[in-house]
């Protein structure tokens, strides 16, 4: 199974918001920004692209697959 990475907690930090207010912006709990962050939860398509959007950086940025 591939390793899995994921910096969106950099690009929210560089955003300036906080795991509530990204989690708003994109219509899901505060949790599963937790998850996500921990690399614990892999994200639908529609969810990736939604943070793609909200934090300004390409889906291959944020979730990398090795």
């Amino acid at each position: 199974m591939p390793e899995f990475e994921c910096r969106l907690k950099t690009f929210r930090q560089q955003k300036g918001l906080t795991q509530e207010q990204l989690a708003a912006l994109v219509g899901v709990r505060r949790e599963t920004i937790m998850r996500l962050e921990k690399a614990q939860y892999n994200p639908s398509l529609k969810l990736a692209v939604d943070l793609s959007r909200a934090v300004g950086a390409p889906i291959e940025e944020i979730f990398i697959f090795e």
